[in-house]
């Protein structure tokens, strides 16, 4: 209870210190590729002016283990289109959102909705398991490019993909 609270009030101060008006850009709408920058929000902005989004449903960025990973799942699901998911940028420290985000990609939830092999700090999820089996029977790929930075990097990697 007392964590709880404390990552409640943690979380609404981080809002107001640092302020992020972006969490998705919308691409192509006819694009089977959706690309993670995880916790750079440069790169998510770089990206959202480059040409790459010609080439993509949407970028967005991942912070944490459990509420962003519902939110992402919930919205792949929801855009049947999407097959492939490149995670690129800086993984959120402590809560790698990346390597659970992989995780559950791999290995789905137990029967309390933990991401199984996440390494991040509360990977519980409020998904359900169907939810998070449609998830990993959609996403027929997803390219970990965690660390990765460089626009030309990613730009290759989407051109590898839509060939």
């Amino acid at each position: 209870m007392v964590l709880e609270k404390f990552s409640y009030i943690a979380g609404r101060v981080c809002e107001y210190i640092l302020p992020i008006r972006h969490d998705i850009f919308i691409g192509n709408p006819n694009s089977s590729i959706a690309l993670c920058t995880l916790s750079s929000i440069d790169l998510l902005l770089s990206i959202s002016r480059s040409d790459i989004m010609q080439h993509i449903v949407i970028v967005g960025r991942l912070l944490s283990e459990n509420k962003g990973i519902d939110a992402l799942v919930r919205h792949v699901i929801g855009e049947k289109r999407i097959r492939y998911m490149i995670i690129a940028g800086k993984d959120s420290k402590g809560h790698l959102a990346g390597q659970s985000l992989l995780a559950l990609w791999i290995n789905g939830i137990d029967a309390n909705g933990r991401i199984i092999g996440s390494k991040g700090k509360d990977p519980t999820l409020t998904v359900s398991k169907d939810e998070v089996d449609e998830f990993r029977a959609q996403i027929s790929t997803i390219i970990d490019m965690r660390g990765v930075i460089d626009l030309e990097s990613i730009r290759r990697c989407v051109s590898a993909l839509i060939q």
